[in-house]
C-alpha cells in the first residue's frame, strides 16, 4: 500500500503566498473614515493601501491580520486584541499582485473610538481617511475590497444594534439616524426611522425624564440609550437595501 503523504510531490503545483487585508472603518465627526496606510515599499511605494502582509507559515490568517494591523498602525496591542474582525471574501485574481501569485484572505470591522494611528513596519504612515468615494487609486485591488467591505457594514447595521455604539451614553434619534446615514451614504426619512426603531424590540430605550435642545424653535427632543437587543427583529433595511 502506498502511502498518501509519504508519495506527494509538494512541488507539483506552482507556490503562491498567502496575504491579509483589513477595512477597517469608524464614524468621525460625522463621517465614516477607513483606516489607510501609506506604503513605504514597492510595489505602489507612496501609494495609500490597506494595512496588511504576509500570513508566515505558522500562523492563522486572523493571528495574521491582528498581528499586521498593530505594526503598521501603532495601534496598541489590547486595541487590536479587542476588534471584532469579520472575514470579508478571499481575493484571489491571477494578477492582483505584481510581485507573484498572491491570494488575499480579507477582513473588515466597524469599531467606534479607535485612537489615532501612526504608520511602522512597511507603512510610512497611517491615518483615518474619509470613506466618501473619493478615495482615488489604492494599491493592489484594495479599491474593490473598501468597496465590498462598506457595503458588508452597512448590511451589518441592517440586523444588528451596533450603530447605537457610535451614539453618546444618551442620544436622540435624530443623532442614531445620522449615524445609519453616515454609513449607509444616504438620506432617510425621518417619521419612517423613528417609527421602525421604536417598534423594534429592545433596540432603544427611553431615558426618563430627559430630553434635549436640538436648534429651532421645536420643542426638546426625547432621549434614548441603548436597549438589550444585539440583533434586530425585524431588521432596519436600507433603502432599496444597498448604499448609495
Amino acid at each position: 500500500m502506498t502511502d498518501p503523504v509519504k508519495d506527494y510531490d509538494p512541488y507539483a503545483f506552482a507556490p503562491f503566498a498567502v496575504t491579509v487585508d483589513l477595512a477597517v472603518f469608524t464614524v468621525r465627526d460625522g463621517q465614516l473614515h477607513v483606516l489607510l496606510i501609506r506604503r513605504g515599499q514597492e510595489p505602489y511605494a507612496g501609494s495609500w493601501a490597506l494595512p496588511g502582509g504576509f500570513v508566515l507559515p505558522r500562523e492563522s490568517a486572523e493571528e495574521a491580520a491582528r498581528r499586521e494591523l498593530a505594526e503598521e498602525t501603532g495601534l496598541l496591542e489590547p486595541v487590536v486584541e479587542s476588534l471584532h474582525l469579520e472575514q470579508l471574501r478571499t481575493y484571489s485574481g491571477p494578477d492582483r499582485d505584481p510581485r507573484m501569485r498572491v491570494v488575499s484572505v480579507a477582513y473588515t470591522a466597524l469599531v467606534p473610538d479607535l485612537p489615532e494611528p501612526h504608520g511602522g513596519g512597511d507603512a510610512a504612515h497611517a491615518e483615518w481617511v474619509p470613506a466618501d468615494g473619493n478615495l482615488g487609486q489604492l494599491a493592489f485591488d484594495h479599491g474593490q475590497i473598501v468597496a465590498d467591505a462598506h457595503d458588508r457594514i452597512g448590511s451589518k447595521l441592517e440586523y444588528s444594534c451596533l450603530a447605537t455604539a457610535f451614539c453618546p451614553t444618551a442620544f436622540t434619534l435624530g443623532e442614531l439616524q445620522q449615524v445609519y446615514e453616515t454609513v449607509w451614504g444616504t438620506a432617510l426619512d425621518r417619521p419612517n426611522f423613528r417609527r421602525k426603531v421604536l417598534a423594534t424590540p429592545g433596540f432603544v430605550e427611553p431615558v426618563a425624564g430627559a430630553a434635549r435642545l436640538t436648534g429651532g424653535r421645536g420643542k426638546p427632543a426625547s432621549l434614548y440609550r441603548a436597549g438589550p437587543a444585539t440583533a434586530l427583529h425585524p431588521p432596519l433595511l436600507r433603502p432599496e437595501g444597498r448604499i448609495a
